[in-house]
């Protein structure tokens, strides 16, 4: 069945236009409270970033809840990954995350883990869009649902993620730069890469409510790049406004993306004798990704856009690693979901170990020039059954042989056509992807 409300990652929008609006907050927290209760006693936890709406919507949620005679616990700012950690820590019925991740701070949404730190079933789901559209009741006084502050929830999140490497890696000597985007890990990331020895270099640490993902972090990494050549930092670490992306930076000033530290993660598993299954990425994931693991006799899986589907493949063929290339790095030999700290910790042990770089530690993939042009149109277009692009595809495909890929795919959000070419040699990449991108502007009428 359809959902109407929630889409591949929760529910996401603008702040103040429907659905992401205090009364519909209300009317969800409601909602879920009345799936929870009657699926027996408990609690739920309550998280968000530090967007200015988190405060509106985190009161709304308690409100919600509360009337369905539900309690509440009330973590205030933490990554998502840490409440999905904590959900499972718990026993929390549920944990409820009020972020739009890497989103603008005029944005925000609200996702759900269950009480394993997984995304929420599809019939959980169902349910609370059933009593969304229900008349909002209240329970009798007496059974009205208590909320309460978790203090020590911070503490126990640092100490989760420290515990994902070895006590004997000490990292004393190296020298770190952390951009935590004005988000959720400004209390967190610090404190973790200090504690296990780094020397800790903070930027992006100073949320205002709106500054959040601002010309920093993952999905903008130039002041990282900045400060890791000033600093003459080892490495730089880049999360988003949640934590559950992780863009890194190397002493040279080069960006690191998610397909590289995949690899790096991968053949640091493989080496020691853990690695298990095959990686999953997505459709967007560069092909020397999947080149530099073939060469190490591991296979890649490509799953569709969104960690959600990652995280569905890798359950399916018994994987232990996947993600983006956007940073989100799935480590479920660690934990449930995507995790930037985590994520980084595993770097720099493999650093530790090996006694690389990370310069040194990428080159074992080489990245293909890949590039993406989006194509506006007028109407929705069926790729697969349209002849004319299909036959524009082929033409290209033929060219590039086997050292080269083409994808196009519609926008789910948007009415884009989505053009990629990738391939060795940079140029010919470029003029393949203009010219396929005017050949399906012929074709669509664009």
């Amino acid at each position: 069945m359809a959902r109407k409300y929630f889409g591949t990652d929760g529910i996401r929008g603008k702040v103040g236009e429907p659905p992401i609006t205090a009364d519909f907050l209300l009317k969800l927290g409601w909602a879920a409270g009345k799936v929870f209760a009657n699926e027996g006693h408990g609690f739920v936890l309550v998280g968000k970033d530090t967007r200015i709406s988190g405060y509106m919507f985190e009161s709304a949620l308690e409100a919600g809840l509360t009337a369905a005679g539900v309690d509440t616990h009330l973590l205030g700012p933490m990554p998502t990954p840490g409440v999905a950690y904590l959900a499972r820590t718990l026993r929390a019925q549920a944990g409820i995350v009020i972020s739009a991740s890497h989103n603008p701070y005029y944005d925000n949404g609200v996702k759900f883990f269950s009480v394993q730190g997984t995304k929420l079933p599809d019939d959980i789901e169902q349910k609370i869009e059933y009593y969304i559209d229900s008349p909002m009741t209240t329970v009798e006084s007496s059974e009205l649902g208590k909320a309460k502050r978790l203090v020590d929830a911070a503490g126990r999140y640092i100490e989760f993620c420290k515990a994902s490497i070895p006590t004997r890696f000490d990292f004393n000597g190296m020298k770190i730069v952390v951009d935590c985007a004005h988000g959720a890990t400004y209390h967190i990331a610090p404190h973790v890469f200090r504690e296990v020895g780094a020397e800790v270099i903070v930027i992006g640490a100073e949320p205002n409510g709106i500054n959040i993902n601002d010309e920093c972090g993952a999905t903008s990494p130039d002041k990282l790049v900045a400060a890791v050549l000033a600093n003459q930092a080892n490495i730089g670490i880049a999360l988003d406004g949640d934590g559950d992306r992780l863009v890194m930076v190397d002493h040279k000033g080069e960006i690191v993306d998610g397909d590289e530290l995949i690899y790096i993660i991968a053949k640091a598993r493989l080496d020691a004798g853990l690695m298990s299954g095959p990686v999953v990425g997505t459709l967007m994931t560069n092909l020397g990704m999947e080149h530099g693991l073939k060469q190490l006799g591991i296979n890649l899986l490509r799953a569709k856009v969104g960690d959600r589907y990652v995280l569905e493949m890798m359950s399916e063929h018994g994987s232990i690693l996947g993600g983006e290339n956007s940073g989100h790095i799935i480590c479920l030999d660690k934990t449930t979901t995507g995790d930037g700290i985590i994520a980084a910790l595993q770097i720099m042990a493999e650093m530790h170990d090996t006694g690389y770089s990370l310069h040194e530690l990428k080159s074992g993939m080489q990245k293909y020039p890949q590039i993406l042009i989006n194509i506006k149109t007028p109407k929705r277009v069926d790729i697969e059954a349209d002849e004319g692009i299909q036959k524009a595809v082929r033409a290209v495909e033929k060219k590039l042989g086997d050292k080269g890929r083409v994808l196009l795919r519609a926008s789910g959000t948007e009415p884009l056509i989505r053009v990629m070419v990738e391939g060795e040699h940079a140029e010919s990449v470029k003029n393949y992807a203009q010219q396929l991108a005017e050949d399906v502007k012929k074709v669509i009428g664009a």
